[in-house]
């Protein structure tokens, strides 16, 4: 974490930032999580956010969660704006967010931009036909800007691996079509790059040889000790994992997916092979799969039951694929016998959520792709027992390291534990002050303290 001596702090002037951030609490979605745990420590780095998002009526099934918004400063500006609603344009067909709020979204921010100045603007989110409006309000407003990579924009992977890409292959072709058509442009006056992933930067060098690959921070989320805290003290609104039935309870909270099904598969069978090997210990494990899909409501297919069906361990595994609000699913962590990390086999993946994984400090089974730096953060935070693969990996000779060192010797009951020391890097103070540091140097007034 950097450190920066008081008066270096109150000799710069506060700097304005507007924050672009469609979804925005109440709406629990994982591409505004960044924005959420920064608020409240932008200040302190001298800048002053204004968010602007969308009003949680133009989101279609998102999941409300009240909760959230006492996560961050009440005095924070939120500047929301209203689209067309979903209920209009799906008899036409149609439903998704940027086609139906772009417009609004756009006027909204370029009202604030006319009616005063910003030093900065951020865009951090992954409906990335926003980060258009960044050369936009550049040329327009003289306004510099910075983007948060949640994802690769343009993504090869489903096209590689002949898989179905989320929301359908048209809709997929389309967004990439518009991503090829707009990527290039915005990167080139980019003033800051952060990314979730430090694979990042080097597929946008190979991807455009002008391109220098150090632009690109390696920034993942961090987490809060606050959510913690105030998961501790929540009730889920539906208890989806029993407490003190007497049963051993694994939990995974996170989206499934075909990508994730060789982790998956790997894992079942090595449960498979400690229920063989040993049915009375075995039989008292339940292995539960929660929210493992974006889509909402009744839209909510499962990924993970069909392999636990096909490998004949249905009976032990649970998924939840609907949404949970996210102060239930760090519930139900923090209060787990042992948590489930799983990763991608896409090895530019890189999860997040492994930070409040270890915050909770549960025993970890961290099943992750050998080039994902989860495995490095792990290792450096003490946490997780972590098993690596890849595209050549083999599936029975993984599964049966996970019998051996996770379900038979027991290593569920003594992974060690991350101390509070060692998961300070990774807090969001932590990689919020990093970020101060980007936009810092993106407005070219630098500050004490390498990202």
């Amino acid at each position: 974490m950097a450190v920066f001596a008081a008066d270096e702090l109150t000799s710069h002037k506060v700097k304005k930032v507007l924050v672009v951030s469609p979804h925005f609490p109440p709406i629990n979605a994982p591409d505004m999580q960044r924005v959420r745990m920064a608020l409240p420590h932008l200040r302190s780095l001298g800048w002053e956010p204004t968010v602007l998002a969308l009003d949680p009526a133009s989101i279609e099934g998102g999941v409300r969660e009240p909760l959230l918004e006492t996560t961050y400063p009440a005095n924070v500006r939120i500047v929301r704006a209203r689209g067309i609603s979903p209920a209009l344009t799906r008899r036409f067909g149609f439903g998704g967010l940027w086609l139906r709020c772009g417009r609004a979204l756009r006027v909204a921010g370029e009202s604030l931009l006319r009616g005063e100045r910003f030093d900065l603007a951020f865009f951090s989110t992954t409906q990335f036909d926003a980060f258009a409006l960044g050369p936009r309000w550049q040329r327009k407003f003289g306004v510099r800007y910075v983007f948060d990579y949640q994802d690769p924009w343009i993504n090869p992977y489903y096209a590689r691996t002949r898989t179905r890409p989320p929301g359908g292959k048209l809709k997929f072709a389309f967004a990439q079509f518009r991503a090829r058509r707009h990527e290039p442009g915005t990167l080139r006056d980019a003033s800051g790059i952060v990314a979730v992933s430090d694979a990042y930067g080097p597929m946008l060098a190979q991807r455009y040889p002008w391109f220098d690959a150090t632009r690109v921070v390696f920034l993942p989320f961090g987490a809060a000790d606050g959510d913690l805290q105030i998961a501790r003290q929540h009730t889920p609104t539906s208890l989806l994992v029993p407490r003190a039935d007497g049963l051993i309870h694994h939990v995974y909270a996170g989206r499934g997916g075909s990508d994730l099904a060789p982790a998956v598969t790997m894992l079942l069978q090595g449960f498979k092979r400690y229920l063989n090997s040993d049915p009375a210990a075995a039989g008292r494990l339940r292995l539960h799969f929660i929210g493992t899909s974006y889509a909402p409501g009744a839209a909510a297919a499962e990924s993970i039951m069909p392999i636990a069906r096909a490998l004949g361990v249905d009976a032990f595994v649970q998924e939840h694929p609907t949404r949970v609000p996210y102060f239930d699913a760090l519930s139900y962590l923090i209060n787990a016998d042992a948590i489930l990390a799983l990763g991608s086999q896409d090895a530019t993946y890189s999860a997040s959520k492994i930070f409040p994984y270890l915050l909770a400090r549960r025993p970890l089974l961290i099943l992750f792709h050998h080039c994902s730096a989860v495995h490095s953060i792990a290792e450096s935070a003490g946490a997780g027992l972590r098993i690596a693969f890849g595209h050549d990996t083999d599936v029975e000779q993984t599964a049966a390291h996970i019998f051996e060192r996770w379900f038979k010797d027991g290593a569920w009951r003594r992974v060690p534990v991350a101390a509070p020391a060692q998961l300070e890097p990774f807090t969001a103070e932590a990689m919020t002050a990093k970020l101060g540091v980007v936009f810092d140097n993106a407005v070219g007034s630098v500050r004490r303290g390498a990202v």
